[in-house]
């Protein structure tokens, strides 16, 4: 028996409580950065810190707006493809997701100034919006554990923490599910289910045990879809010192808003007439809410072609909030009067407001300009991921910990060429994102291709870039229990469109 349960139904019945089981994960992916943004800063690999002259450019280097000469205006549309390859247990399983999304729109705005005897020359003004991460994504793993069950997801939390002791049998019998907290909600899913028995009848007994078969080699797979974005809105402030210095500062209001849907399916090679025969596990997380940073960034241009650059982003302050959904499906012949067993409490779980801090970057860059030729661009960023923190701090204790023990220092490069023939424009890039961990076998480096070509129609432009990138990661089903790692090798190919044009 297999059936996905991935729109569960949600009731008129909503209840508040504190934060559910959380993982470092939940902070990289708004701390950790994709290449997003017009066709050409794709193309040649962000690479920009330097070189300016581009709405996107403002994401590296805010000074970057004031190398406009005129008005200008950018929009972009991009075709997103994730391929996910996951290794379970010597099974291999992939899927794919695809999707289109209008990811950059911005203008900038040019003053120069007509006085003749002031050394500051030129003021720029841009208001950019860019899809900063693209969240569509599916993941698919199959394969057989010899070793664990999902019954240690629940048994966990029946049995007790380290912080606190098991439930009682008579919560179990009697408890409504929106009065309890998280822990013990996933208890209730678990024995509501049959997934495991009391030891003692007695209403005081506090420990449990399985009901699953205890042969091993569980069938197992895990189904993750992921939608939405988090976009980022800048307002950008540049302006020119004797056309040698160049400063900006961006300040960047976030808005994010994601929905992951998982489910977790195990079946056993058991007597098909008695006793548990497969479990599943759905679980639906809405997480949306906001964010604000700046951005502060200097060129100086140390001759008439080489210029060099650095910027500060400040961290990103998310306030967040998760809305979850939950149910079981289990197949038992004889453990109750229905059967299958399906455990839906129909409530959506309200959680309490929460933040995360992502750490901040330095950006070191340099470009040599070979007149109208074309160009040659690095970026070197630098993040310590180590500061990733959640508040408030009390109830993310061990959480912020663990990612201050095991996140660390990293690395970005960038490098972007452009050569100009005519009206025609090639482009190249590289990139090379280092991972947040100690030990990258959790999360691995980034390593990403790029090219693109454009074409200037006088006082418009249109250019088209493809970018490629490939990540290396492990998955596991459940946040704790059943944590046997897939390996993940996530392959991004995606095509972007630009339209630009003086104004």
């Amino acid at each position: 028996m297999k059936k996905y349960l991935f729109l569960i139904v949600a009731g008129l019945t909503f209840s508040a409580v504190k934060a559910q089981e959380t993982t470092p994960e939940e902070a990289l992916r708004y701390a950790v950065e994709n290449l997003s943004g017009s066709a050409r800063f794709r193309a040649m690999g962000g690479a920009f810190g330097a070189v300016g002259g581009d709405l996107s450019a403002i994401n590296q280097n805010p000074a970057g707006s004031i190398f406009f000469v005129n008005n200008f205006f950018t929009a972009t549309g991009s075709s997103f493809n994730s391929k996910n390859t996951s290794r379970y247990f010597g099974t291999t399983s992939r899927d794919n997701d695809s999707s289109f999304d209008l990811n950059q729109a911005g203008v900038v705005f040019v003053f120069k100034n007509t006085n003749t005897k002031d050394d500051w020359k030129k003021f720029t003004l841009a208001i950019n919006y860019d899809n900063n991460n693209n969240f569509d994504n599916s993941i698919y793993s199959s394969g057989v554990n010899p070793y664990n069950s999902i019954d240690n997801y629940f048994l966990r939390f029946a049995n007790g923490l380290p912080q606190e002791g098991g439930i009682t049998l008579q919560t179990l019998e009697s408890a409504y599910f929106g009065d309890l907290n998280f822990i013990d909600q996933q208890a209730l899913l678990g024995y509501n289910a049959y997934i495991f028995n009391p030891v003692s009848n007695n209403l005081n007994n506090t420990s449990y045990t399985s009901n699953v078969p205890t042969s091993g080699n569980f069938y197992q797979d895990n189904y993750t879809f992921t939608t939405g974005y988090d976009g980022k809105l800048s307002v950008n402030f540049a302006t020119s010192y004797k056309d040698r210095l160049f400063l900006g500062i961006n300040l960047d209001y976030h808005y994010t808003d994601i929905i992951k849907t998982t489910s977790v399916f195990e079946s056993y090679n058991a007597d098909p007439t008695t006793g548990l025969q497969s479990v599943q596990f759905d679980t639906e997380t809405h997480t949306f809410g906001n964010g604000f940073a700046f951005n502060l960034g200097a060129i100086v241009k140390a001759t008439e072609s080489l210029r060099l650059g650095l910027a500060y982003q400040s961290p990103t302050w998310y306030r967040l909030e998760d809305e979850q959904r939950q149910a079981v499906i289990t197949d038992c012949p004889d453990c109750g009067n229905q059967n299958p067993i399906y455990y839906n409490p129909g409530i959506t779980m309200i959680y309490q407001p929460y933040t995360i801090q992502t750490p901040s970057k330095w950006t070191g860059s340099a470009a040599y300009i070979f007149g109208k030729r074309g160009l040659l661009s690095a970026d070197v960023s630098m993040k310590d991921y180590s500061v990733t923190k959640f508040r408030p701090q009390d109830d993310y204790t061990a959480l912020n910990s663990y990612m201050s023990n095991f996140l660390d220092n990293a690395i970005e490069v960038r490098l972007g060429g452009e050569y100009k023939y005519k009206e025609y424009s090639f482009r190249a890039g590289y990139r090379f994102d280092q991972s947040p961990y100690k030990v990258d076998q959790t999360f691995g480096d980034l390593t990403g291709y790029s090219g693109g070509l454009g074409y200037t129609f006088g006082d418009s432009r249109i250019d088209l870039s493809y970018s490629y990138d490939h990540r290396n990661f492990n998955y596991t089903f459940l946040s704790s229990g059943l944590t046997d790692p897939a390996r993940v090798s996530r392959y991004n190919n995606n095509v972007s469109l630009s339209y630009s044009m003086n104004f």
